[in-house]
């Protein structure tokens, strides 16, 4: 299954000064733990890693990793990583052992397939809400999508994580009525109201406006009067 193998060296300094100086030889620091193991600071390629997370598996896949020094392989998930703010350089990552004979509880991204009834036949318009959902597995039968077919969805209608076809030896661990997407109504356009009625509305506030007209009218006289007696 790790069809991937990534070489790693370890790290024996720590704070701002040495991990600037790491990124600017060209890689990142990282973090190794799980597994009932000690806890590893390594040094990693971050062009590897980012590979990795543009993969169509993403972080949830599984590959293989040496620490230059240790004893052998093994297997490894990014389980979360830092990327900087403004340019989204990747900063930091960790990686957690693997063991591929005990489930993983995991998030698994959404595809959705298909036209729904709702938008063909009733000009409606599909909202997917919920693009990933909470699963659990073992390593192996990890999939790298979940594939919804919405071809059925009628207007009003809801797809929920209840009626996702998961893979064999996948369990949701999401509420299970947690919408996925569903098919809405298009926003009513307003109407154009007749011409009669825009007529009145502007006989109306013309008759509104004049009483103000004539008040600023006598507000701009009274300084006049003042200037007069001066």
């Amino acid at each position: 299954m790790a069809a991937i193998f990534m070489e790693a060296e370890p790290r024996t300094e720590s704070g701002k000064g040495p991990n600037r100086r790491l990124r600017a030889s060209g890689r990142i620091p990282g973090v190794l733990y799980g597994g009932d193991k000690e806890t590893i600071a390594v040094s990693l390629d971050p062009k590897a890693i980012v590979g990795i997370i543009r993969s169509h598996g993403g972080v949830n896949t599984i590959f293989e990793l040496g620490v230059k020094g240790g004893k052998g392989k093994e297997n490894v998930m990014i389980r979360e990583y830092q990327l900087e703010p403004v340019g989204h350089k990747l900063l930091h990552a960790d990686l957690v052992r693997v063991a591929m004979d005990k489930e993983l509880t995991l998030d698994v991204t959404i595809e959705l397939t298909g036209t729904p009834i709702g938008v063909k036949l009733s000009g409606g318009m599909l909202d997917f809400v919920t693009r990933a959902v909470a699963v659990s597995c073992l390593p192996k039968d990890i999939p790298e999508t979940i594939v919804a077919d919405v071809s059925g969805l009628e207007l009003g209608h809801y797809l929920r994580a209840s009626d996702l076809v998961l893979p064999p030896g996948v369990k949701l661990i999401s509420e299970s009525n947690a919408v996925i997407a569903h098919c809405v109504a298009p926003k009513a356009e307003e109407e154009p109201k007749p011409a009669e009625a825009v007529a009145a509305e502007g006989a109306e506030g013309a008759a509104e406006a004049a009483p103000k007209a004539e008040a600023g009218k006598e507000g701009k006289e009274k300084p006049k009067e003042g200037k007069d007696k001066d």
